[in-house]
């Protein structure tokens, strides 16, 4: 079942919360929409489910499958949403929970009473809960308890499944384990999802495709590593991980940024004048000598070694103070100390008109 959104804008008096958004969302996609708040992730998703009245404009679509749902009343379009604080029925069993949407279906659509409990079961099966369906969701930790709101919005078999920061209210190392959970469940089902979050690394791990969004449009959409290493805007860059950042010019095929005077990188289309110059820190090369290469020098002001990657923090001679990462093996050898005089030369740019 896919997805497409045309020319939906959104306000809320004088705050233009969306702007002119089109996008698609291909069947079987997992697709995740990225932004800070305030963004318009979240009024997109609400837009889908249609629990939200787009502004009137004779241009805009809201289709699932070529059918235009714009006007079809949310109850109706088959949508199942899974919201950040779990919405459970406290009084409720994990096992009528999951009922619940199947036993409120008007009584000509409503499954006979063991096909509901079957299509339980297997739900319970399917979110590993199977051993929990007499329990009360105060007897379940956050993690299970999400995973019994989600099986909830499956229990209806939605054509979308729509999710509003569905592990916003969870701690890092459950977050952590619910998205790796949840991207395997989504190649076992396959239903078209879309899920809403700010964060950079969930999305990148989770999704098939992000969407980039800021101040209520789409910066860019892409795979997680198209968007990472093939930014299209100076927002998406900066949102999407940490960054060194440096004015510069661009001249004659060079770019030109602290005392370095780099070839301009032949993958991006060519600007002049005035730029910013971006290096992440995984893209920054410590040396201890010089190497003869162009290079800034440094002097270590702090390091952190606790980790897979080791993180040094640096002063350069003009008093920009950088991030760089490397790996532990590497540093073992390097002897660095806060105070090293070390030369720095990136390996990677990213470079924006200002």
């Amino acid at each position: 079942m896919s997805i497409e959104v045309t020319n939906v804008s959104k306000s809320f008096g004088a705050f233009k919360a969306l702007d002119n958004v089109s996008l698609t969302v291909g069947a079987g996609e997992l697709v995740a929409l990225l932004g800070p708040s305030g963004s318009g992730k979240t009024t997109l998703l609400r837009i889908i489910a249609g629990l939200e009245i787009p502004d009137a404009d004779p241009g805009t679509q809201i289709r699932f499958h070529e059918e235009d749902v714009a006007r079809v009343t949310v109850g109706r379009r088959r949508v199942g949403f899974v919201f950040q604080h779990y919405a459970l029925f406290r009084h409720m069993s994990v096992f009528e929970n999951v009922a619940f949407g199947l036993r409120v279906l008007p009584r000509r659509n409503r499954p006979r009473r063991d096909e509901i409990r079957e299509r339980v079961q297997t739900l319970l099966r399917l979110v590993q809960l199977e051993g929990l369906a007499k329990r009360y969701p105060h007897q379940l930790s956050g993690g299970q308890r999400q995973r019994v709101a989600l099986a909830r919005a499956l229990a209806v078999e939605p054509r979308v499944l729509l999710l509003d920061e569905p592990f916003g209210a969870l701690d890092a190392k459950v977050r952590k384990e619910l998205r790796a959970w949840l991207r395997r469940l989504h190649d076992e089902i396959h239903v078209t999802s879309v899920f809403v979050t700010h964060d950079q690394d969930e999305a990148l791990e989770v999704a098939d495709r992000i969407v980039v969004m800021n101040a209520g449009r789409i910066e860019q959409v892409g795979t997680p590593d198209e968007v990472f290493h093939h930014p299209a805007t100076e927002f998406v860059m900066r949102f999407l991980g940490e960054t060194n950042d440096f004015h510069g010019r661009v001249d004659e095929g060079t770019v030109q940024f602290g005392s370095l005077q780099l070839p301009y990188p032949e993958d991006r289309q060519q600007i002049l004048g005035d730029a910013r110059v971006f290096v992440r820190p995984h893209d920054l090369t410590i040396d201890t000598q010089p190497k003869g290469m162009p290079s800034l020098q440094a002097e270590v002001s702090r390091i952190q070694s606790a980790g897979p990657l080791v993180r040094v923090e640096l002063l350069t001679d003009d008093g920009q103070h950088l991030a760089a990462e490397v790996s532990q093996e590497r540093f073992a050898t390097m002897l660095l100390n806060t105070g090293s005089i070390v030369y720095v030369r990136p390996r990677h740019i990213r470079v924006f008109a200002s």
